[in-house]
């Protein structure tokens, strides 16, 4: 096995035993990301130098023992985090040469972990996509085809966790950030409770959504990254005042007796592909084998969570980047005879399309006359959604649905076409409006060859369930353990 192939559990059990080093690992992949990332795409800043020295502190440290299980491990995060002396540019041109003075609470926790920063990684600009397509910079491509998207907005670390270009990668999620794009590159991601991970220092795009978890590739790997970064942070006023659990304890469970709820209204969605639907009815009966029972649930008001999503998040974004106006920091177009011009042409300059076209719609929503009609009522029934959930726990302990309707799309597809590309997250919507956990793990291929992905959802605080469930599923399957057809050496895609 090459050492960028390693889960973070097999990484960490070869450094305590010094077996191999963290500088071995580290240039193994910077290695690999020199050879393959072009053709991939997935980093917008490699922080190569910087690697190699916190390696060199990790072996430091692994020398001495009782090192945890994240030091040593090299790992990308999403370009939405700021990093202190690196810069963070959400790819967004606005921010392009950022560079902040802290690192996010999410940051810091992982560096105090020991864990390695190989790098930034791509997303759609201020998280705003479902296909890095949006990026202000590139699109990133997806490993297991090059002529499709890797999902959005964390396609960068999603496609660099798929592609081997990392050990562990750290997304954000807002209506599926995570999830989507972990379900079309074939990896694992998590969705914690909002609130359980600090956003402290995470460029905001919905404050009420925006949720940070981690992307590897199964999901013990995601339960170690998740326990690291969790807890409460006085810095985040959102944060839950709860300790982070140990989400490694119960990881060999299993699922007998778990209660899944199977929703009707998710399996009868239109434009779900009929392999996505297949892929997941093989899911639920391999869970059925594995010792849990299956229930209907209702979520009757899972048509609505698309509308009121696109009408709360925009609402928040367009309040949240109304800072960006060539005055404090970042990008300012030149030679503006007015301030009124200079903010016009900073903000049509410096922001994208899709940036622009959800700060209209939000702007709109929020503006007199029209706030009680959309936001106001979005609002009520995000309320109502919340409480459909509830109901359905009352009969089960976790829900499963399809992460995507369908697996990954070309790229360029669905430019053009705003409204099919938000109904990409048609069904990872409502644990953001909700505020649950959520995870997401791959469950079988399409004809093309391509990861169609399962997802699991949990009452609040209860992210222990998920990985339970998960890892029964991944100890049963293969799934996760196919890795992408991607050449070792730089070519033309």
């Amino acid at each position: 096995m090459h050492l960028y192939d390693l889960t973070i559990a097999q990484a960490s059990g070869l450094l305590a035993r010094r077996e191999i080093s963290s500088e071995e690992l580290v240039r193994a992949l910077l290695a690999r990301v020199e050879a393959v990332d072009p053709l991939v795409q997935s980093y917008v800043t490699v922080c190569g130098d910087e690697a190699l020295d916190a390696a060199k502190h990790a072996d430091q440290q692994l020398a001495k023992g009782g090192a945890g299980p994240l030091c040593g491990v090299p790992v990308a995060i999403k370009d939405v985090f700021c990093t202190q002396g690196v810069r963070t540019t959400c790819s967004s041109k606005i921010l392009e040469t950022h560079v902040p003075v802290y690192d996010a609470t999410v940051v810091a926790k992982l560096k105090e972990a020991g864990a390695i920063l190989l790098g930034k990684t791509n997303m759609d600009e201020f998280a705003m996509g479902a296909s890095t397509e949006n990026s202000g910079f590139f699109p990133t491509k997806n490993p297991w085809d090059l002529t499709r998207v890797p999902g959005g907005s964390s396609g960068g670390s999603a496609a660099a966790m798929a592609a081997g270009l990392c050990l562990s990668a750290i997304g954000t999620d807002t209506g599926g950030s995570i999830r989507q794009p972990a379900s079309h590159c074939g990896v694992t991601g998590i969705k914690p409770t909002y609130g359980r991970v600090s956003r402290y220092g995470i460029v905001a795009f919905a404050s009420s959504l925006d949720q940070a978890g981690p992307i590897c590739r199964d999901a013990e790997d995601c339960a170690l990254v998740l326990s690291a970064i969790s807890g409460h942070d006085p810095l985040d006023s959102t944060s839950i005042p709860a300790p982070a659990p140990d989400y490694t304890k119960n990881l060999g469970q299993g699922v007998k007796g778990l209660r899944l709820g199977i929703p009707k209204e998710v399996f009868d969605a239109p434009g779900l592909s009929p392999e996505v639907r297949k892929a997941v009815d093989g899911a639920i009966a391999l869970f059925q084998d594995l010792g849990a029972h299956t229930v209907e649930v209702s979520l009757p008001r899972t048509d609505l969570a698309v509308a009121v999503y696109y009408i709360i998040a925009p609402a928040e974004a367009s309040s949240n980047l109304a800072r960006y106006d060539g005055v404090k920091y970042g990008f300012r177009a030149p030679n503006s005879e007015s301030l009124k011009e200079m903010y016009h042409t900073t903000r049509s300059r410096g922001f994208g399309p899709e940036v622009r076209r959800r700060i209209l719609i939000g702007t709109y929503a929020l503006s007199a006359g029209y706030y009680d009609a959309y936001y106001k009522k979005a609002s009520q029934v995000r309320t109502l959604l919340v409480q459909d959930f509830q109901t359905a726990f009352q009969s089960c302990d976790a829900i499963i649905s399809p992460v995507a309707p369908t697996p990954a799309f070309r790229i360029g597809e669905r430019v053009h076409d705003p409204l099919a590309m938000y109904l990409a997250d048609i069904f990872t919507i409502p644990a953001n409006l909700a505020g649950l956990p959520a995870l997401a793990m791959p469950c079988g291929f399409s004809a093309e060859g391509l990861p169609m992905g399962v997802q699991l959802m949990a009452r609040h605080l209860d992210e222990e369930t998920l990985f339970r469930a998960a890892c029964a599923f991944q100890k049963a399957t293969e799934h996760h353990l196919r890795r992408p057809p991607l050449a070792n050496e730089r070519k033309t895609a």
